[in-house]
C-alpha cells in the first residue's frame, strides 16, 4: 500500500501580494497519509528567510507565525537537508507529492533552484490536489481549501495558514480527489 506526501508551505509576502519571485519559504509542512488520507507521519520546520529576513504585518498576521520563530530557523538548505532525509525513510512507499493548487510546487522549485539543491520529490509525481478536487466535484473553477472543505461537508481544523495544518486538512481531501486505484 502506497503513501502519499501532502506538502504545504509558507512564505514571504505582503497584501498586496508578491509574486512568487520575491517570495521565501518561511514554514514546510508535510503531511505523509495513506490513500484514505489517515496520517503515517508528518514533518514541520520554520525557515529563515534570507532576501527579507523581516516578516511584514500582514505576513505575521496571516500565518501565525512570529518573527523570533523564524530568526531562530536555519535556512532553507540546512532545513531540507533535514527533510530530506526524513522523507528518504519512507521514500520506498511513496507514490506521488500532493499540494493544493500549484503554489508549493512552483515555490519549491524556485527554492531548490537558488540554493542548488536537489530533492527526491523530484522523482515523483506531483498532484495538483485543487485541480482533482474540482475535477472530482464538477466545478466551475477550483476552490479554496476551506471552501473546498465544506463542500465535502467538513470543518478546517486547526490554524488556517499553517503549513502542517494545512498539510493535514488537504489530506483529508485526498481520498474525495483521487479516482480508485489512481495515483
Amino acid at each position: 500500500m502506497g503513501h502519499w506526501l501532502v506538502i504545504d508551505l509558507e512564505a514571504t509576502t505582503d497584501d498586496g501580494g508578491w509574486p512568487v519571485t520575491e517570495m521565501e519559504i518561511i514554514e514546510i509542512g508535510a503531511s505523509l497519509v495513506t490513500r484514505d488520507g489517515r496520517e503515517v507521519d508528518h514533518f514541520q520546520r520554520f525557515v529563515r528567510p534570507r532576501r527579507r529576513p523581516q516578516l511584514t504585518p500582514f505576513c505575521r498576521e496571516l500565518t501565525h507565525i512570529g518573527q523570533a520563530e523564524v530568526d531562530a530557523a536555519a535556512p532553507f538548505p540546512e532545513v531540507w537537508t533535514v527533510f530530506e532525509r526524513w522523507l528518504g525513510h519512507h521514500q520506498a512507499q511513496l507514490q506521488a507529492w500532493v499540494s493544493w493548487g500549484d503554489y508549493d510546487r512552483k515555490q519549491l522549485l524556485q527554492e531548490w533552484q537558488a540554493h542548488h539543491v536537489r530533492s527526491l520529490l523530484e522523482q515523483l509525481p506531483h498532484i495538483n490536489l485543487k485541480q482533482r478536487f474540482a475535477k472530482a466535484r464538477h466545478l466551475q473553477r477550483p476552490a479554496g481549501l476551506n471552501s473546498a472543505l465544506q463542500l465535502a461537508g467538513l470543518q478546517f481544523t486547526g490554524q488556517q495558514h499553517r503549513a502542517l495544518e494545512d498539510a493535514r486538512n488537504t489530506a483529508r481531501l485526498l481520498p474525495l480527489s483521487l479516482p480508485p486505484g489512481s495515483a
